[in-house]
């Protein structure tokens, strides 16, 4: 059974904080699928992976090609074609708590300075905890990550 991680962005965008976590995930040997709701701004992160430093490239992809299901993380605004154990979330995509216990981790990155995203984020929470799945809740505040909180 896997485990919702809730990420405050509050120090580093999305663009420093995605790669990292992708960086993590695909250490551990997953596949990873980040959903978004807005193509153009998967456009947009797909983009800023390609941009990353070249010692550290993350192989990706866009949903939508021949070899999405290949691809060891992929991009989309829908359901995974890559098989993942591990589905990251941003600008506010929802998971369902079946999702959550088919994967070995679910990641959901909020923008701290954007209270609706903030307030999404909650809500998420709150929802997928009282169908029972574990989650932790990780912030950067102090200038580095830090477990604040942990259910299940």
């Amino acid at each position: 059974m896997g485990a919702a991680f809730f990420y405050h962005l509050t120090q580093r965008p999305l663009e420093a904080t995605l790669p990292m976590l992708l960086e993590k995930a695909r250490g551990a040997g997953w596949r990873v699928a980040v959903r978004g709701v807005d193509e153009g701004r998967l456009d947009w992160l797909d983009e800023k992976l390609w941009q990353g430093p070249e010692d550290s490239f993350l192989p990706h992809g866009r949903a939508g090609g021949p070899h999405d299901a290949l691809q060891p993380v992929l991009l989309t605004s829908g359901a995974a074609g890559n098989d993942p154990q591990c589905l990251m979330l941003v600008d506010g995509a929802l998971v369902t708590p079946e999702e959550v216990s088919a994967l070995e981790r679910v990641c959901v990155l909020f923008d701290g300075s954007d209270p609706e995203a903030v307030d999404r984020a909650r809500a998420q929470w709150k929802a997928l905890t009282a169908a029972g799945c574990a989650a932790q809740y990780w912030s950067e505040e102090s200038g580095r990550w830090e477990k604040k909180a942990e259910t299940g």
